[in-house]
């Protein structure tokens, strides 16, 4: 193995790594964005209805 192939190798692997290091960066941002969108969505439902005194509303039929 010459010098030169020796420096391609590790030129070659420095820079998959750099590669490597970069999406999983675009990675982590896009799953911080995705967890901001979700909690956004979540934020923007309605409160739940109490359930009110008795049965009445509150059961459902599934005898139909």
């Amino acid at each position: 193995m010459d010098v030169s192939s020796a420096a391609a190798s590790i030129s070659a692997l420095s820079l998959a790594n750099v590669q490597a290091r970069a999406s999983l960066s675009i990675l982590r941002k896009t799953l911080d964005l995705q967890q901001a969108q979700a909690l956004q969505l979540l934020q923007a439902l309605p409160a739940p209805i109490p359930p009110q005194s008795g049965t009445l509303g509150t059961r459902i039929d599934i005898w139909a």
